[in-house]
């Protein structure tokens, strides 16, 4: 009998930060967005402000993306680029 593993949907969820001016903010929302159960990726782009974030739709969703970067600190909004 041979098993499959299970597959997971990820998908890739591009948010618009504000109110961060140093690159030490980077650290800050990706450690604080990275927590996020579902979450496996985040790559936050101090130079144009985007946070890009690889997760499971199903467990975490784009507004408990917006949450933990707002928790951090921060103002963000899901963009479409």
């Amino acid at each position: 009998m041979s098993t499959t593993p299970a597959t997971t949907s990820t998908t890739r969820t591009t948010l618009r930060a504000e109110g961060f001016s140093c690159p030490s903010c980077v650290a800050k929302i990706e450690k604080q967005v990275g927590r996020i159960d579902g979450v496996s990726n985040v790559q936050v782009h101090f130079a144009s402000s985007r946070i890009e974030v690889d997760h499971d739709p199903a467990i975490a969703t784009p507004q408990t993306l917006v949450d933990a970067v707002a928790k951090a600190g921060y103002t963000a909004r899901v963009s479409a680029f």
